[in-house]
């Protein structure tokens, strides 16, 4: 099983971005998912940092200049998905990604509190 670690910079987007209310709560992750080409839109206009920091996890066993370095997406490119959120903490849970569980529970959770408010 590989060792992902928590991707911090995106950690700490995606708080700006819940601050900010730059969310989608009502999208399922399923319709809201970028697709192949955004993905490649996404990389052309901001290189692969830009596109890392849209994903909780990074695979430092993979190569830097690549798509598969960065996993657990959580938004579209321009605003975090409440439903992303919630399938990064079950795909982590599930394969024990104990601290991508927690940063998206986290994130979860300040999403609700802002909701909330």
């Amino acid at each position: 099983m590989p060792d992902y670690r928590v991707n911090k910079d995106a950690v700490a987007q995606a708080r700006k971005l819940i601050d900010a209310g730059t969310y989608d709560n009502e999208t399922e992750w399923s319709d809201a998912a970028p697709s192949t080409d955004d993905e490649n839109a996404e990389i052309e206009r901001h290189g692969y940092d830009g596109y890392g920091a849209w994903h909780l996890a990074v695979d430092p066993d993979a190569s830097e200049e690549t798509k598969g370095r960065y996993k657990f997406p959580y938004g579209d490119f321009s605003k975090v998905n409440r439903a992303a959120l919630i399938h990064a903490k079950q795909r982590a849970a599930q394969n024990d990604h104990d601290a991508i569980e927690q940063a998206a529970d986290d994130l979860l959770r300040r999403l609700d509190e802002k909701r909330g408010q």
